[in-house]
């Protein structure tokens, strides 16, 4: 590869995922992840466990995104990396690593902040795939486990938060009534597997009343727990016996709110090129729901492929491919945030 191509490494490590994904020219050569499945004896993520596994698998997960994408490390051109918001251990180890790689080959550092890695995933090529991207202004609803926010999007490193979670996020909402119910953690996707042999309908939980664009899903997860708790004090076997029903409709009260939202930031804004991001929206019924309303409402809908929506080092490439084309580098003594 000629000195002309832009070849960006991307390193992940917000959470409990390592991952690096190597973009050039704004394609897509690698995307490495490598899942840190012993959190789930625990019923959710364990800080320290996850740094020190990040220690383990950050070399061979680079090594690997390399030779998958056939990239020597001397034609790197720089070295995105996830600042934040994130755990403080995880984000050490992908930050240590990135600035002593850049250190050593001499290029430049670019720090990423994960929110934005997840809201521009809709901009990365693929070799021989027809993608059509969306265009600005958009308005993205980004939902993931830690988040949930209602951005307007005006160009690919302008973004204005117009709404956010007061309390929990999306995903810790299903997390939680998920171990609740005695499901496995991670909870969502259970939630997400059950919900399409139950009915949505079987149960009905309170709402939150949040006048402007913000949301709030404390009140719901207390409702259900509460639910549970005369249910099941009334027939022990209750969970067993709901499970399907109760996942449904748990799923679709979550729908619900994130759905109302997303139809009056439209209104309001008057935009209609409208993009879902996070690792939530590879929830099946979320999905289903926003092009459903999409067609009603005559939005332009994009969707990320499920691939895209967990955390992935793809996302902090593209994300550093924009930053490098403005030369937006960052400082070898830059620090990681655990909040952005």
């Amino acid at each position: 590869m000629g000195k002309k191509n832009v070849i960006i490494l991307g390193i992940e490590s917000s959470c409990d995922d390592t991952s690096a994904g190597i973009i050039c020219d704004g394609f897509l050569l690698s995307n490495i992840i490598t899942n840190q499945d012993v959190h789930n004896q625990y019923g959710g993520v364990v800080p320290e466990i996850a740094s020190r596994l990040h220690q383990q698998n950050i070399i061979p997960v680079v090594d690997l995104a390399l030779k998958k994408a056939n990239v020597k490390i001397k034609d790197i051109s720089a070295i995105a990396f996830t600042r934040g918001p994130g755990l403080m251990g995880s984000l050490l180890v992908g930050s240590s690593f990135a600035k002593g790689l850049a250190l050593a080959l001499n290029i430049p550092l670019i720090e990423v902040n994960h929110l934005q890695g997840h809201i521009l995933v809709h901009f990365i090529k693929e070799k021989d795939k027809e993608k059509t991207f969306p265009s600005f202004p958009f308005l993205c609803l980004l939902v993931s486990g830690g988040h949930t926010q209602l951005i307007v999007v005006k160009d690919y490193l302008d973004m204005e938060i117009i709404g956010q979670t007061i309390d929990d996020a999306a995903g810790e909402a299903f997390d939680k009534c998920a171990k609740v119910m005695g499901l496995p953690y991670p909870g969502g996707p259970e939630i997400d597997k059950l919900s399409k042999v139950g009915n949505p309908d079987a149960f009905k939980f309170s709402l939150p009343k949040i006048d402007d664009l913000d949301f709030s899903f404390s009140g719901l997860k207390t409702s259900f727990l509460y639910f549970l708790r005369d249910k099941v004090n009334e027939d022990p076997e209750f969970v067993e016996k709901n499970k399907p029903d109760l996942a449904a409709s748990l799923q679709n009260s979550i729908i619900q709110i994130l759905t109302q939202k997303l139809i009056k930031a439209s209104k309001l804004t008057g935009i209609n090129n409208i993009v879902l991001a996070g690792g939530v929206s590879a929830n099946s019924g979320l999905r289903n729901s926003v092009i459903e309303i999409g067609k009603k409402e005559g939005w332009n809908t994009f969707i990320p492929e499920l691939k895209f929506t967990t955390d992935n080092g793809a996302m902090i490439a593209i994300t550093g491919y924009y930053k490098y084309l403005i030369s937006d580098f960052a400082s070898i003594d830059i620090a990681p945030l655990a909040r952005m």
